[in-house]
């Protein structure tokens, strides 16, 4: 059976995932919605997460640990076991890449969907032709710079739209599934 790899993420009207300096404050901030827009049932189909470095050290920030229950990998080449909190347990890896060898190491020890987060691990399954889907909620706010979701691509990349959803926050998420 083939790894599934999927990204499930919020961006700025105008494709930011944070401000340049990482923050999150606009999307913290975005609506006082109870309204999950469909994370928990999202989450509820993967058995990894895989986030880079940058992101992992954002959601240390965060407080409580949000993934108790996840397999989590941290992709990165600056990282060591040393540097994740003993409180994590056994929960979180960290592993140096390259992406083959985490796609090999990941499906030779039972990950079968991953949740991918981070621009950069996005950017990178993506160049690599290894990203399934991508539901993508977009924020009613503009940030006119930051980091974007995407960047430089050597090709196109074609997606097929899958469906798309709006909520009374008006958020707007859409899904597309990465056509091979």
């Amino acid at each position: 059976m083939p790894l599934k790899t999927s990204v499930y993420i919020a961006t700025s009207l105008d494709g930011f995932i944070a401000r340049e300096s990482g923050e999150l404050d606009w999307l913290m901030v975005a609506t006082s919605s109870s309204d999950d827009h469909g994370y928990a049932a999202y989450m509820a189909t993967v058995d990894t997460l895989v986030m880079g470095r940058n992101t992992f050290e954002k959601v240390l920030t965060f407080g409580e640990w949000p993934y108790p229950h996840k397999r989590v990998v941290v992709l990165s080449t600056t990282l060591g076991v040393a540097d994740v909190p003993p409180e994590l347990g056994k929960g979180v890896e960290v592993h140096p890449g390259p992406l083959a060898d985490l796609v090999e190491y990941l499906r030779d020890t039972g990950a079968k969907s991953l949740y991918l987060d981070g621009g950069q691990v996005i950017q990178s399954f993506l160049r690599e032709g290894r990203l399934d889907e991508l539901t993508i909620t977009r924020i009613p706010v503009l940030l006119g710079s930051g980091i974007p979701l995407f960047g430089a691509l050597a090709k196109d990349v074609t997606l097929q739209h899958m469906r798309s959803t709006t909520f009374e926050s008006g958020f707007v998420q859409s899904t597309y599934r990465v056509l091979k």
